[in-house]
């Protein structure tokens, strides 16, 4: 297996990142090392909360949230999904699959002997992140989950499958404007069964057809307000091989760029979305077997989303009528978007402070 590693040089001088490195090196199916990056900040002797990122963000997400929650006595530990951050970046489309990256990142939980864990996952880090709750279910003792879920559609037509991998399939080519204009018709609770998976499909079949998909444009559009002329003419600047002297990107944008220095490290986020189980795939039988960990998860689980986020709206639901550890629990909607974590850094720290404190107590 080929594993890229960004250089150091390209953390530099990241504001609000201040965080020691941590590394911890796991092996590959082919027997391969992969260095897997993770922060750990806060009292030693503190209860933990694992904090997990999505697609195509990395640990900088929780930037602002860890101050906040190391201020309450919580030990955070963030680490970089594989494909992303300082994390090792394997090549190939290949080498990706949702299996794997539950494989790697279980290694990366039991080799640092992690217990008594709270986790919090959004986007892929709920994905991977509830998965690996399910295999090592004696290390958590509470789980929090927004804007994310397990993905379980045993029960998708195959002419629906069969018209969505056939779209996919097509020559025709989005840009990122036609493909966010599609996805922020997603509705997580709309009337037209199979409609988000219609939609969805226009985010795989973008970031699949772009080799050098703009994770920094992305990122940052979502998470502070810009001119629709001045991301456009960032893009027009990559375009033309001028990113690095564009006066047009942003600091957030220039953040999570960061850890892509050429086309080639971001493999990752161009075959992630594809690999999302919105539809029957060889993740089926696994899937399965979590959601039937979870219909017996006693421990405490709270939902905490945005609720202004059209890719996961309605996450909740599932969870709340077939998860037990969910009863009691003070679910609410925050606001912020998909990457809420960064809009409503304090709010959000604060729930989940309250979350594993009062639940605390009451154990």
């Amino acid at each position: 297996m080929e594993i890229l590693r960004t250089p150091d040089h390209c953390f530099d001088n990241i504001p609000e990142y201040p965080f020691e490195p941590h590394y911890t090196t796991v092996k590959t199916h082919d027997g391969s090392d992969l260095r897997i990056h993770h922060i750990d900040e806060g009292p030693q002797d503190g209860p933990v909360i694992l904090c997990m990122h999505g697609q195509p963000v990395w640990s900088y997400l929780y930037a602002r949230m860890i101050p906040h929650l190391v201020k309450a006595g919580i030990r955070v530990i963030a680490p970089d999904l594989p494909g992303y951050g300082k994390s090792d970046k394997p090549a190939a489309r290949e080498d990706y699959t949702y299996q794997r990256q539950v494989d790697w990142m279980n290694q990366w939980l039991v080799q640092n002997d992690f217990s008594n864990v709270t986790f919090f996952g959004q986007d892929w880090g709920g994905l991977i992140g509830l998965r690996m709750v399910a295999d090592n279910g004696e290390r958590f003792v509470r789980v929090a989950i927004g804007n994310t879920g397990l993905p379980y559609s045993p029960d998708v037509p195959q002419t629906i499958v069969e018209e969505i991998t056939a779209f996919r399939n097509t020559q025709k080519k989005l840009n990122l404007f036609s493909m966010t204009a599609q996805m922020k018709k997603m509705n997580g609770a709309d009337g037209e069964k199979y409609s988000s998976l219609r939609q969805f499909a226009h985010w795989q079949k973008y970031t699949w057809q772009n080799s050098d998909v703009p994770a920094g444009i992305i990122c940052s559009s979502q998470m502070e307000k810009r001119n629709p002329l001045s991301v456009a003419l960032e893009l027009l600047m990559r375009t033309l091989g001028l990113a690095k002297i564009s006066p047009f990107s942003t600091q957030l944008s220039t953040i999570y760029e960061a850890p892509f220095p050429s086309p080639e490290y971001k493999m990752a986020v161009r075959a992630m979305p594809t690999q999302v189980p919105i539809m029957p795939d060889p993740s089926l039988e696994a899937q399965k077997k979590a959601w039937e960990f979870f219909e017996k998860f006693e421990k405490p689980l709270l939902c905490v989303g945005a609720g202004n986020d059209p890719i996961t709206n309605g996450f909740e639901k599932p969870w709340l009528a077939k998860v037990p550890g969910t009863v009691g629990q003070p679910h609410t909607t925050i606001g912020g978007g998909h990457f809420f974590q960064w809009a409503k850094a304090e709010k959000l720290s604060g729930i989940l402070a309250d979350f594993i404190f009062k639940n605390s107590a009451e154990n």
